[in-house]
């Protein structure tokens, strides 16, 4: 049914192949749009997304406790208050409720 297509590259201005294989998947997806990049112009583009100016990420803030139920040191996330208990990972999922 679906037959390779030749189509140009919006950034680069090269030829690329857009298999019938991937027209299948677009189809299966629902994707009305064909793709309008080649493939490295696709992974250069969602790089430069990813890296926003190659600046790092903040981390998160992590706060060394002492778990309420075994007493193993652990690291959280927030600051825990003094009014409320505090559990590693273990002790969490094991009071966990679903």
């Amino acid at each position: 049914m679906y037959q390779d297509k030749t189509n140009i590259c919006r950034d680069c201005g090269e030829k690329f192949i857009f298999t019938a294989g991937e027209q299948e998947f677009y189809a299966s997806k629902g994707f009305e749009n064909e793709p309008t990049r080649c493939k490295p112009c696709r992974t250069r583009r969602k790089s430069d997304r990813n890296d926003k100016g190659g600046e790092a990420k903040p981390r998160k803030e992590m706060f060394t406790v002492v778990c309420d139920d075994c007493g193993q040191e652990t690291q959280v996330p927030f600051q825990p208050s003094q009014d409320r208990p505090v559990y590693c990972r273990d002790c969490f999922g094991k009071r966990r409720t679903y």
